[in-house]
């Protein structure tokens, strides 16, 4: 089976940072993605840890980025009970496509380390 999913768009807005209860970097952006007609597809996109941080660090509103990942579907109870699906892409690899105004910067987010496997999900709030 493969789940793959490889976008080319901007930033709608600025990425949300945040750090899970046990210390992980996570970060959440949009993505727009232009169709070959005048149309445009926006995903929500979560990157966690090294490309998490990249993302926060370094991307903006605005920025044209690659994101590789995978697609994921979950489920969740909001605070006051109603229940709600979400699908995202889950990062695994960012890159900046185009210059930041006024600043040098690293191309890509650094890549996990082998054998480095993390549910992203295991201890969200």
């Amino acid at each position: 089976m493969l789940n793959r999913v490889t976008l080319i768009g901007r930033l709608t807005r600025n990425p949300e940072a945040r750090t899970t209860k046990s210390g992980k970097s996570v970060t959440a952006f949009s993505v727009a993605v232009n169709r070959r007609s005048d149309e445009v597809d926006y995903f929500n996109v979560v990157a966690w840890g090294k490309t998490a941080d990249f993302v926060t660090n370094y991307l903006a509103k605005g920025r044209l980025v690659s994101v590789d990942g995978r697609l994921s579907w979950r489920k969740y109870t909001t605070s006051d009970g109603q229940h709600r699906e979400i699908v995202e892409i889950v990062a695994e690899s960012v890159q900046g496509l185009d210059k930041a105004p006024g600043g040098k910067e690293p191309a890509q987010a650094p890549l996990p380390a082998e054998g480095d496997e993390y549910d992203p999900f295991a201890d969200t709030e």
